[in-house]
């Protein structure tokens, strides 16, 4: 990428560039065992399922604490699960740091253009992960708890 030289922009401020297009973050708390979600979370069958368009290759398998991965496809860069323990169920922390690619590639980053378009795409970009993601950790959410009521202990 790029160096990391600031650019100035009258309606949008400083822009780093080298940063990703797409960096989220995410932390929902899951009251369940850390041994069942990470079972879940290593399960290949999920990944295709959770992250529809990318191809994830591990790069980092932490075991009980969550996985890493490269990314490709229609984002290029990286991915990551970190499952920290945490009272009595587990604080599922999500980071995407990505690129959109250029059309017909699944691995080159396409440059968006520093414009008010390119704003609106990033923001668009940003908006459909984010709601994409809290889907599939409300379903897991879902999923793992049961029908526990809130409050209650596992």
């Amino acid at each position: 990428m790029a160096t990391k030289t600031p650019v100035s922009d009258p309606a949008a401020g400083p822009i780093l560039r080298g940063m990703p297009t797409l960096d989220l973050v995410d932390e929902t708390y899951v009251v369940v065992e850390r041994t069942q979600i990470a079972a879940v979370v290593a399960d290949p069958v999920r990944w295709r399922a959770w992250w529809p368009g990318l191809d994830l290759a591990v790069f980092m398998d932490r075991g009980l604490d969550g996985i890493r991965w490269s990314i490709t496809g229609d984002l290029v860069g990286s991915c990551e699960l970190w499952l920290e323990a945490l009272g009595d169920g587990v604080l599922v922390h999500y980071y995407l740091r990505a690129d959109p690619t250029t059309p017909g590639s699944r691995t080159s980053a396409r440059q968006l253009p520093e414009s008010a378009r390119g704003r609106r795409e990033v923001d668009r970009l940003r908006r459909r992960h984010a709601i994409a993601w809290k889907r599939v950790i409300w379903a897991l959410k879902d999923e793992m708890e049961g029908d526990r009521a809130p409050g209650e202990p596992r």
